[in-house]
């Protein structure tokens, strides 16, 4: 299959889960997603994430966004699991996990890389918007948790440049001043942007964040 990229339509499936059966696109709705992946149950890395994103599960709710795991073990193997991660953590998991025996999902996602592992996922993030696009990709080696601040910042700038003519500059957070894009004209700008804005350069143009 083709690399899935950017604007690419997030493939649907069902899938048995924790939480019992879903169907991928009608379980998203009108939220946003983070579908994220494990190479197996019990590995030590991922039992720290699946952990920090239990407790973040506030703030996945005031975003909109859903999330959804992934692992190549079975439903029993899950449970055990989360069992383990609720305790080593101290948390509660809260969100489903896939049960991915069959590699179904990974092989419709490219989660499998012959070159690191030719069964097992490989540790891959992907953030799919309410129109069922992916909007960010990001694949990890089995040795580097995953951040996941950084990806409630991502999804802070996604959301935000989704719905105004705005980019975010480096290690840009919510609340910091936006890049004015390009394709807006200073008479556009000056009726977009009534906080004003600074002209750095006629293509650098910072504004306060506008939705805020």
């Amino acid at each position: 299959m083709s690399t899935l990229r950017l604007g690419s339509t997030a493939p649907d499936f069902t899938a048995e889960t924790t939480e019992g059966t879903i169907n991928f696109h009608d379980w998203l709705g009108e939220s946003w997603g983070v579908l994220f992946s494990h190479p197996a149950d019990y590995t030590p890395v991922c039992t720290t994430e699946l952990g920090y994103t239990a407790k973040l599960r506030s703030e996945f709710e005031t975003r909109n966004v859903k999330v959804l795991a992934l692992s190549v073990d079975g439903l029993e193997s899950h449970k055990g699991w989360i069992g383990d991660i609720n305790e080593t953590q101290n948390t509660e998991v809260n969100f489903p996990i896939i049960a991915d025996e069959d590699r179904n999902v990974a092989t419709l996602y490219d989660m499998i890389h012959p070159e690191a592992d030719n069964k097992l996922t490989v540790r891959s993030v992907f953030i799919i918007g309410p129109d069922k696009k992916i909007k960010l990709t990001i694949t990890y080696p089995a040795s580097t948790g995953r951040n996941f601040d950084e990806i409630l910042r991502v999804i802070d700038s996604l959301q935000l440049t989704a719905y105004h003519k705005v980019a975010t500059p480096v290690n840009w957070k919510a609340g910091d001043d936006c890049v004015i894009v390009p394709a807006v004209s200073n008479e556009q700008a000056d009726e977009l942007f009534p906080k004003g804005y600074e002209e750095v350069k006629p293509y650098l143009r910072m504004t306060p964040q506008p939705n805020i």
